[in-house]
């Protein structure tokens, strides 16, 4: 993306942009996370640079989780259950080694 795009996006002019870039000047966290949006990145990656998180979970997951989110309270709460079981046993495997 140009300056000019990413300006667009988060509603500034190219030269502001610019310098956020060369770090002339620090954004604030609202700054940031309309940069990250722009950027289709994670908050956490545009400031530490960790990995975002499509890099480091299977395939899918991210979309699943959503339609989760789109579920009625108990569905949700019952897809959630049958996930902590899982780490749960995941856990006391481990344990009994």
């Amino acid at each position: 993306m140009t300056q000019k795009e990413i300006g667009k996006h988060v509603g500034m002019v190219p030269d502001l942009v610019s310098r956020y870039e060369r770090d002339a000047i620090v954004p604030s966290i609202e700054t940031a996370a309309k940069f990250a949006k722009a950027l289709d990145i994670s908050l956490d990656y545009l400031v530490l640079g960790h990995e975002p998180p499509e890099a480091t979970t299977p395939a899918g997951i991210n979309q699943k989780l959503q339609q989760v989110e789109t579920l009625p309270d108990a569905d949700r709460a019952h897809v959630f259950a049958v996930i902590d079981a899982f780490l749960i046993k995941q856990r006391i495997n481990a344990l009994m080694g």
